[in-house]
């Protein structure tokens, strides 16, 4: 029976596709309903220029006193702009989002959705262009470090960013799909619990929107610390707020098992909250900190979507 009503939602499905496929036919939409839904939909895409500049708001006096000093203002650039033109441009190929949205529907309940993005190719994130990566570091465009370690590294694309200032660049992955993507750009993907067991330690580790989708927070970190270069070694480290942790299990979101409570209603408040109770617990101190937007690839029914992050350059206590 079970077999039997999945095959008919199927053909129901393929069936509306032809339909939509039909009154998509040349340059323009033939059905002045289709036409009213596709203006609706570019419409919701625009993004005004007051909304970009909300992208990157701080009110530094709003952060603890210890923080003040080391907020690094970050605007709207070049790499920005040319990441949000690629997805509205991709957002408009109708018969690929549907196909992706097909793919999404069946598979979701039994695949992770990082999974159905890395086995289509969409999804592609946004966390910092190159500029701002070597604003935050401090680093000259053409520094060199030794070894680059970017845990939950998706399909590279925001490792490409950093690794062309380190001669090794290693990554971990949960997804398979993705770890494809990794190891065709000849990053060197490690197993998730053997990546603090190499017999040697990382110039700078990268944790990307990571902390708030894993299991135990707290251990991450620490390993992170023990992991690091003595002296030099640092945790560039993202976080979207509000913090609200959750895992993905399959095709389900669940509770962590260590709980991270972070405080505060303002984006300024978590940030301060966060630098004190996470951080320092896990024994690192903020060396600088900046506020950007977590920029992901969007579908048929927005251009690309937008989180708040904060980005933290994190040094380890002595």
């Amino acid at each position: 029976m079970k077999t039997a009503v999945f095959i008919a939602w199927i053909a129901f499905y393929v069936s509306a596709l032809l339909a939509l496929r039909r009154m998509w036919t040349g340059k323009y939409v033939r059905s002045p309903l289709a036409r009213a839904l596709f203006v609706g939909m570019v419409s919701e895409g625009e993004t005004t220029g007051q909304e970009t500049q909300e992208w990157y708001r701080c009110c530094p006096d709003m952060l603890g006193e210890a923080l003040q000093p080391l907020f690094v203002q970050s605007y709207l650039d070049q790499d920005t702009e040319a990441f949000l033109r690629r997805s509205e441009e991709k957002s408009g190929w109708l018969f690929t989002q549907l196909y992706h949205s097909f793919i999404s529907t069946v598979f979701s309940p039994i695949v992770s959705r990082t999974s159905i993005n890395g086995f289509l190719g969409r999804g592609a994130m946004f966390v910092f262009s190159g500029d701002q990566f070597r604003q935050l570091l401090r680093i000259s465009p053409d520094w060199q470090g030794h070894r680059l370690l970017d845990l939950g590294a998706g399909d590279g694309g925001v490792t490409d960013v950093m690794g062309s200032h380190f001669r090794e660049v290693y990554a971990t992955e949960v997804s398979t799909p993705m770890k494809w993507h990794l190891h065709k750009k000849n990053y060197r993907v490690l197993d998730l619990d053997g990546w603090q067991n190499t017999g040697f330690q990382y110039d700078l580790i990268s944790c990307l929107n990571l902390l708030d989708r894993c299991d135990q927070p707290l251990d991450l970190l620490m390993n992170i610390r023990r992991s690091l270069v003595p002296g030099t070694g640092r945790l560039l480290l993202a976080a979207v707020l509000p913090f609200q942790p959750y895992v993905e299990v399959g095709g389900r979101w669940e509770r962590p098992k260590e709980y991270l409570k972070v405080k505060g209603k303002t984006w300024e408040e978590q940030v301060t909250n966060m630098s004190k109770l996470v951080f320092q617990k896990a024994g690192f101190e903020v060396e600088a900190v900046t506020r950007l937007p977590y920029l992901c690839e969007g579908d048929m029914y927005k251009d690309y979507y937008v989180l708040d992050d904060a980005v933290f350059v994190l040094k380890p206590l002595e």
